[in-house]
């Protein structure tokens, strides 16, 4: 049925209610000939190096019965789109008929939608800077013709419609048994698979080739050509896996810490009566070191946008479902509050002897450990769904802040030195513990355990190992002095660039 004739239906029938769009794509018929990708490519003229749509293909059998099976992979139209939550502009968004689209106007290039998408299925356009995927053909549907993709398939394998009008789509949604990718998500996919495989579903299902290459030509000599009972389904076709937020993301959790630790622990001191209020350490040093290092957190959130000069479409029209738009909101909250204590330690006021400087804790507290909810917003990256993740990161700002505090206050506080120490110490201990459990204690997931195994024993391992290392060295922070604070402060980073990396690394499609 043509999309003409189903807007025809609808006209013409009362008893049609449910509006929105299903997509079936029928396994047992694709032939894997790659038309939808060439299709879909002409017509939203995707550059070359990325796409909207593409066919894996894994093989599957015990020789000689070997048989290669595949999957058209795309964006799975969820009712519930984590990327839509995750834009911080609204940029992605859902339309009333279902379809999930973008506006490239407003994309700052962010890349939250695609560490939220648990399907690989966004990428950012290298032509213009701007987060795509496929769309439904929309473009297509408002004109009330079928997208690219279902016109140009020459087996009938993709297939579209409305529940219950009658379509193909509709009638093999009711009568057969259909699968969805990663149920367990809980987004609720509009793209259903008839007779798909789990070996093409689930994204570590099929070996992939050790030497990384993805297409079979490229695979090097000696790899068996099908599968077998020991080793399982072989990947023989597939695109390259993305990693979003490359080593600034990393850094910026670092500065972020210890732009909030230098306020925590001062004020904590103050509070215990180790540290006086109107001290140089606290009306100086604080806000400038807690300025300074929220405005190279700022510097480094800017410079990893496809399109800084959009920044402020965070703050002029946020989605507040996003944590990124919300983490943007208490940042500047926040260096609002350090700018009032350095103006006000300028003048030699300080903050009106603690009273000031108690309510900016709350706010410190924010910016340390809204990270952790911005990384859980990601529902494809199963090592960021950690219920430790916001203690953790405010250990680590209590960490960063008493490391960043200690050689200063050998100058300036030498008498709240000793508790400095004590606070630096006893945060690296309960940071070890903290990483500890996350590494060691059992993983939902296979793709949470793939992170933790890729952070513990793979490529990040040398990172992990070392913040591990000069972690232990800064616990005996109150024995070694100040000096452990730049052991302490180089074990956070090296953590931090270990757990944010890795779990970006485990495929998802």
């Amino acid at each position: 049925m043509l999309v003409g004739d189903v807007f025809a239906a609808i006209s013409g029938s009362s008893e049609l209610a449910d509006l929105t769009w299903i997509k079936v794509i029928d396994q047992e018929r694709c032939i894997g000939c790659h038309a939808c990708t060439v299709a879909c490519k002409s017509e939203n003229q995707v550059p070359l190096g990325v796409t909207r749509t593409y066919v894996k293909n894994v093989e599957v059998g015990v020789y000689p019965g070997v048989r290669r099976v595949f999957q058209v992979t795309r964006c799975n139209q969820c009712d519930d789109p984590p990327c839509v939550n995750a834009c911080p502009t609204g940029a992605m968004f859902r339309r009333p008929d279902a379809i999930v689209d973008f506006d490239k106007r407003i994309c700052i290039g962010c890349r939250a939608c695609i560490a939220a998408c648990p399907y690989d299925a966004i990428f950012i356009n290298p032509e213009d800077g701007a987060a795509e995927k496929c769309n439904f053909c929309a473009h297509r549907i408002d004109s009330g013709l079928e997208p690219a993709c279902v016109i140009v398939c020459p087996v009938e394998a993709i297939l579209i419609g409305h529940p219950g009008d009658g379509s193909l789509a509709s009638e093999l949604a009711s009568r057969y048994p259909l699968q969805v990718r990663r149920p367990e998500k809980g987004t609720r996919p509009r793209l259903s698979y008839r007779a798909a495989t789990s070996a093409t579903l689930d994204p570590l299902a099929a070996r992939r080739s050790p030497a990384g290459q993805l297409a079979w030509a490229e695979q090097p000599p000696g790899l068996s050509s099908g599968s077998d009972a020991a080793d399982g389904p072989l990947l023989a076709y597939d695109l390259g896996h993305q990693v979003p937020w490359d080593w600034r993301v990393s850094l910026y959790t670092w500065t972020k810490g210890i732009a909030a630790g230098t306020y925590l622990v001062a004020v904590l001191l103050a509070s215990l009566g180790l540290l006086a209020w109107g001290s140089s350490l606290f009306r100086l040093l604080v806000p400038v070191v807690g300025a300074g290092l929220l405005v190279a957190t700022a510097g480094l959130l800017i410079w990893d946008l496809e399109h800084p000069e959009r920044f402020w479409l965070i703050l002029r029209r946020p989605r507040w479902r996003s944590w990124l738009a919300r983490g943007a909101v208490v940042l500047s909250a926040y260096g609002v509050l350090l700018a009032a204590a350095l103006g006000l330690g300028l003048a030699g006021q300080g903050l009106a002897d603690g009273w000031l400087a108690l309510l900016g804790v709350p706010l410190a507290i924010a910016a340390a450990v809204y990270t952790a909810y911005l990384f859980s917003q990601a529902r494809g990256r199963d090592a960021w769904q950690d219920p430790l993740a916001p203690p953790h990161l405010f250990t680590q700002a209590l960490l960063l802040g008493a490391a960043a505090l200690a050689p200063a206050a050998l100058w300036l506080a030498p008498a709240a030195l000793p508790s400095v120490l004590v606070v630096l110490s006893g945060a690296a201990a309960l940071h070890l513990l903290l990483v500890g459990c996350g590494a060691t204690l059992g993983h939902a997931t296979a793709q949470a355990a793939a992170a933790r195994r890729e952070m513990v024993r793979g490529r990040y391992r040398g990172f992990f190992w070392a913040g591990i290392v000069l972690a232990a060295v800064a616990v005996a922070a109150y024995w070694i002095g100040p000096v452990a604070a730049f052991f302490a402060l180089a074990a956070v980073l090296a953590h931090e660039h270990a757990q944010v990396q890795a779990a970006q690394w485990v495929p998802l499609a």
